[in-house]
């Protein structure tokens, strides 16, 4: 029976796959990101105006 020869990762090696990961996960967030800027969500159709004049006074 032959033994394998396991030989452990180099850090540059293993370096290189964490940085793939983390270009491929910034990629991901970043098209994310365009994506949610294009769905039209639905505005307010009334604009609301409140008078808080009277409230501010009664907080001085």
């Amino acid at each position: 029976m032959q033994l394998k020869y396991n030989r452990q990762r180099s850090i540059g090696s293993s370096l290189a796959r964490i940085l793939i990961k983390l270009v491929l996960f910034l990629i991901a967030i970043i098209v994310a990101i365009f994506l949610i800027e294009k769905i039209n969500f639905p505005s307010p159709e009334q604009n609301y105006k409140i008078d808080i004049t009277n409230e501010i006074k009664k907080l001085k």
